[in-house]
């Protein structure tokens, strides 16, 4: 079968054959698949009433167990987001009554953010919406070959995410 980065392939190969185009095959594709992904997330949060930026914020919440808390700099350090922005995003979710600012009992200066009934309910439903969209993505590779994939993409991945740059 067929599809647009073979045709993209093709054509450069055609018209630029003093090139080593091999490296397009792979990464073409997933910059394709990213954008794919992208939207396929976008419509999950959506059905949720959520915006992807929300999602990550009530996720890493709620990933953090019970009480669902994180300070902050912890979810800065989550989201890869600036202080400024994170800010911003707490204010807009207690707005919402999907989290709550409370003192931090060991700086009297920190707060913490604290995932609401309503956004642990909201997260986890949107959370469900998502993992049953992205099922669908990969709904023609056998379980084996999705795990090869993974394995696959840890390689490529791995060496971004621990770099301390």
């Amino acid at each position: 079968m067929e599809d647009e980065v073979d045709r993209l392939v093709a054509a450069w190969r055609r018209e630029r054959p003093d090139l080593d185009v091999e490296p397009l095959e792979v990464l073409s594709r997933i910059s394709r698949l990213a954008r794919h992904l992208d939207r396929a997330r976008r419509t999950a949060f959506a059905e949720h009433a959520l915006e992807p930026w929300e999602f990550d914020v009530l996720t890493a919440l709620r990933r953090a167990g019970t009480p669902y808390q994180l300070s902050p700099g912890q979810l800065l350090t989550q989201t890869l987001v600036t202080s400024g922005t994170m800010t911003n995003r707490i204010d807009r979710l207690a707005g919402k009554g999907l989290v709550q600012r409370l003192p931090d009992p060991d700086d009297r200066r920190g707060v913490l953010v604290r995932l609401t009934q309503a956004g642990q309910e909201r997260a986890d439903a949107a959370l469900a919406g998502l993992l049953d969209h992205e099922r669908q993505i990969l709904a023609e590779l056998p379980d084996g070959q999705r795990k090869e994939l993974a394995s696959l993409l840890r390689q490529l991945v791995a060496p971004f995410d621990n770099d301390p740059d």
